[in-house]
């Protein structure tokens, strides 16, 4: 098993650095009618794993097309109903002082618990069936961008209410989502804003958004971020209802001095000075560049872009249409030089192999297992994504996982899958200080036995069905449906010969199998 590990962590290594050298026939001439390949390179870039008829829908569009497409189907909300226990009541402050007793504390964890599996579970299921898998990868990118993790928020259904507004905005305005994140009661608890106060600051929610949401580093000074800090006293959290509340009393009404401009600024007038600079344009694009072109982001192209994209006034389609119609997007070296993320390794096999399993929590935690914990990102910063989502460990998972898909036998995972122990839900203590950082890796809620078990009866219901499968694609021989099977499955070439006349699991096992398999 180790020597599988690390045949395959070099073969993903060749693969990231000469796939780009081998893409695939059709994708050779720059023209702006989409091929197979081309719809294909766009439905995985924009979503989870396209099937073929997806892929169909879109080949013989112009460029111009399908990315119009695209965008017009956008949503601002989920096709699936969430789950009542995050929805059904209020959300439930955590117990507080000396006077809650150790049977209260326990029924808050517990009771959190069971509504973050329940939310984790619900946004896989939504991943897997909504009709716009774009705005699914945009509600976790801003996720990812817009950083807050449960076990600082501890409360489930503000982690709810913030993926709900997430989506809201995910292809919307940039500038009303900034403006809207900032008051988000999830981000006041993970950022520390209910305690800033006047004549005490607390500076935590106004470097992130210079360093983190806007700006980036180098773009503002440490006087910047203390004078903003006071324009942000006074944004709070009602402790009953856990919505925004503005406090007046407790905001410091003096004049500030931000980016070299003077006044009586509050909250929203910093956030405005924020998307005045031409750095925020430009530190944005850069990383949707990152998120769908390639690791290194053309300084150029960003530029040009980034000026679309502020003359929209930040109108997040507007810069999604250009770095999805640039010529970079579709060039050959940009091909399979991106790592898919665990959300995306998991929900795009089940969506390509037409996989529907009952129950999606399993799922979650399978991702989770190999690094991405949906509501729980490791730190302020987010997951880094990229080739960090490939070590020794994580790959195998990877590898392990699709193997355990493909598998008709319904035989028990083993090796790392079947000793994997997947981060869960486990709130920090009830009443932490003012300053922690959320927790890096949240602590089990159930035996490892147990939630192993789970996602083991989760696969081996799936019983995947190889001869159907290759049955939709054309060809009059085994051989041309195993290649229709290659295009779909694979961003670039595979990395090991693959006998395409060779039994219909077995073709498809060496497709998922390959080490390009995990690039996209």
């Amino acid at each position: 098993m180790r020597t599988f590990a690390l045949t395959a962590h070099r073969l993903l290594n060749a693969a990231l650095i000469a796939v780009a050298l081998a893409a695939f026939p059709a994708t050779a001439a720059p023209i702006s009618i989409l091929g197979y390949d081309d719809a294909r390179h766009l439905l995985a870039r924009t979503g989870f794993g396209p099937t073929d008829a997806e892929i169909r829908a879109y080949a013989g569009l112009t460029r111009e097309a399908a990315v119009a497409q695209l965008l017009r189907d956008t949503r601002t909300t989920a096709l699936t109903p969430p789950p009542a226990i995050v929805v059904d009541a209020a959300p439930i402050p955590p117990p507080r002082g000396d006077s809650a007793s150790d049977a209260e504390r326990k029924v808050f964890v517990q009771e959190q618990r069971r509504e973050g599996l329940a939310l984790r579970a619900w946004w896989v299921e939504e991943m897997l069936a909504t009709p716009s898998p774009l705005t699914e990868r945009m509600t976790l990118f801003w996720h990812n961008h817009f950083v807050s993790g449960q076990p600082k928020v501890r409360i489930s259904r503000l982690m709810y209410r913030q993926n709900v507004l997430l989506r809201a905005h995910a292809t919307g305005n940039f500038g009303t989502l900034l403006h809207a994140i900032g008051k988000d009661p999830a981000m006041l608890v993970y950022l520390d804003s209910a305690q800033n106060r006047k004549g005490a600051p607390n500076e935590n929610f106004a470097r992130e958004v210079m360093e983190l949401f806007t700006l980036g580093e180098g773009h503002y000074t440490e006087q910047d971020v203390k004078e903003a800090a006071r324009a942000f006293t006074g944004w709070s959290l009602d402790r009953e209802t856990l919505t925004f509340v503005f406090r007046p009393r407790v905001h410091d009404h003096g004049t500030k001095t931000v980016f070299g401009k003077t006044g009586a600024f509050d909250g929203d007038a910093v956030l405005d000075l924020l998307l005045a600079r031409p750095e925020t344009a430009q530190y944005v694009t850069a990383k949707l560049w990152r998120e769908f072109v390639s690791p290194d982001p053309d300084p150029a192209e960003v530029t040009r872009i980034a000026a679309r994209f502020r003359a929209s006034n930040y109108d997040i389609k507007t810069v999604l249409r250009e770095v999805l119609l640039s010529d970079a997007f579709y060039a050959a070296q940009n091909r399979g030089v991106l790592v898919k993320s665990p959300t995306e390794l998991v929900v795009g096999t089940l969506r390509s192999l037409g996989l529907q399993p009952e129950r999606k929590l399993p799922f979650a935690l399978y991702a989770a297992g190999m690094g991405q914990n949906l509501m729980s990102p490791p730190n302020v910063k987010g997951w880094p994504g990229g080739e960090t989502w490939i070590n020794t460990t994580t790959l195998l998972a990877r590898e392990q996982f699709v193997d355990r898909v493909t598998r008709a036998d319904g035989s028990p995972m083993s090796g790392a899958m079947a000793t994997m122990q997947p981060p869960a839900i486990q709130p920090p203590a009830i009443q932490p200080p003012a300053t922690q950082l959320p927790a890096t890796q949240p602590a089990a809620t159930q035996a490892p036995g147990a939630a192993t078990a789970a996602m083991d009866r989760a696969t081996s219901s799936l019983q995947f069905d190889s001869a159907r499968f290759l049955a939709q694609f054309p060809g009059a021989s085994p051989e041309e449906r195993a290649r229709w099977a290659e295009r779909l499955l694979l961003a670039v070439p595979p990395q090991q010969p693959n006998d395409r006349a060779a039994d219909s699991l077995a073709v498809v096992r060496g497709y998922v199998l390959d080490a390009a398999y995990q690039l996209k």
